[in-house]
């Protein structure tokens, strides 16, 4: 049995394309089989496809990873993805950091995920929160999404068979 390779990669880190959706598609089938990503419909990432960043290596897709505005100064890390065949090797972390530039970029000041790892996001500033990171003005107002991933952030029932077990996180910007 061969030992990983820990050497770090450097990946292209660009927007998704809906030519990408496959292979996004085929990194989280088996974290959705593991219940640790939510499963998706196509349409879900076709229509989701500008908030997505790709990571490659020599033409093939090895990660990806999306960010959501979910208000005004709150953006959503969702769908953080890697092949495993390079986990370890920095290819998170580059497509977390194009994420939160991209949030800087837009203006937003906090960044929120869900996540059972807990270890990769406190390396990247992210700290666990109790409750809620909006008001409950913004609560109510959220609550007529039909996003399912706000209905994660909201901790609402419907979708608690999908998110037990996970780590509510936050980083101030």
């Amino acid at each position: 049995m061969s030992t990983p390779d820990p050497r770090p990669l450097t990946p292209v880190v660009r927007p998704a394309r809906p030519a990408d959706v496959r292979a996004i598609r085929g990194l989280v089938a088996p974290l959705a089989e593991a219940r640790v990503l939510l499963q998706k419909e196509a349409v879900a990432y076709y229509e989701s496809v500008a908030d997505f960043v790709v990571a490659e290596l020599d033409g093939r897709i090895v990660g990806c990873g999306a960010m959501h505005v979910l208000w005004e100064d709150l953006g959503e890390v969702r769908t953080l993805a890697v092949d495993r065949s390079v986990l370890g090797r920095g290819v998170g972390a580059a497509i977390l950091q194009r994420l939160v530039d991209r949030a800087r970029e837009l203006g937003l000041s906090r960044l929120f995920c869900l996540t059972f790892e807990t270890r990769f996001f406190e390396r990247h500033g992210f700290e666990p929160i109790e409750g809620q990171a909006v008001d409950p003005q913004v609560y109510a107002e959220l609550l007529r999404s039909y996003d399912e991933g706000v209905a994660e952030f909201l901790d609402l029932e419907r979708v608690k068979p999908n998110t037990l077990g996970n780590t509510r996180m936050l980083r101030v910007l």
